[in-house]
């Protein structure tokens, strides 16, 4: 889970809710300034237990560099609704991202993604579903395909203790295995937004996404034969797919791993000035 280092959205910042074929999707949308036309148009998918607020610190930072960028909750995250009547799968949620492209920036023009960690897996199965559409794909904090570690044995107890227990006890557990792991406590005002975050999101939905976490296809081949760039992105500490893989993932790419300094994983809330410049770089190479 992203933790927010703070909650006051920059002036630039607008909050909307675009209507697509696929349903209503809570987003953040921010533009460049002045008159001139935008580099071109980004969108940022949320990993699981995430949401549009991960990006909230690195979308201005784009956007004074000259790019039209959008992020998004994906279907049952946080402010956009989900059920258990949705189509859940990856495809599903790739669907969506598709649809979501088409109402915010028509669809006569390629737009850059960025997955984060879960939301890479759903970015993944986009690009190889439908790479005329995109202009790169960046996986950050992502991998191939689902754990195939502990991780992912951990993914399918999560989405399990969900189903049985419920979001509230999920939550409690969670944070006490993170003060076992010694990760800090964060404010008690972003603690709040957390705890809510969490809270409202699908039940079905972060099950369902847990499940992809541990059950989603290796797109390493796939990937290779796309004809867009892929580029591999993660914070130095990063502990979700392991370095290894991750590294594996870009030489397979003919690419190498796009490391972020003092970041682990969540390199746009954790460096977001660092992160911007490596996706300008990316996209302008």
């Amino acid at each position: 889970m992203s933790t927010p280092r703070r909650l006051e959205l920059h002036h630039s910042v607008r909050r909307a809710v675009a209507q697509t074929s696929r349903g209503s999707f809570a987003t953040f949308v921010c533009s460049p300034g002045g008159s001139s036309l935008p580099r071109g148009s980004v969108i940022l998918l949320p990993g699981f237990t995430g949401s549009k607020e991960d990006f909230a610190e690195l979308l201005p930072l784009l956007a004074d560099a000259g790019w039209q960028v959008a992020a998004y909750d994906q279907r049952g995250q946080f402010e956009t609704a989900g059920g258990p009547e949705d189509d859940l799968t990856l495809g599903g949620y790739a669907a969506d991202l598709v649809a979501l492209a088409e109402t915010l920036f028509g669809d006569g023009e390629r737009v850059h993604l960025v997955g984060h960690s879960f939301g890479g897996l759903v970015a993944s199965t986009a690009a190889v579903a439908e790479p005329g559409r995109w202009a790169s794909l960046t996986l950050m904090c992502s991998g191939p395909g689902g754990f195939i570690d502990a991780k992912g044995e951990e993914a399918r107890d999560g989405a399990a203790q969900i189903e049985r227990d419920g979001l509230e006890q999920a939550y409690a557990f969670k944070v006490r295995r993170d003060l076992e792991r010694g990760r800090p406590a964060p404010s008690e005002e972003v603690e709040s937004f957390l705890q809510h975050r969490f809270l409202s999101n699908s039940s079905e939905s972060l099950a369902a996404m847990a499940r992809l976490l541990a059950s989603a296809p290796d797109l390493t081949s796939s990937l290779a034969a796309v004809d867009i760039p892929v580029a591999v992105l993660r914070g130095e500490d990063d502990d979700a797919w392991s370095h290894e893989v991750q590294n594996a993932l870009a030489e397979a790419l003919d690419t190498s791993v796009v490391v972020i300094g003092g970041a682990a994983h969540s390199p746009a809330v954790e460096q977001p000035q660092a992160t911007r410049d490596a996706l300008a770089r990316i996209w302008m190479s």
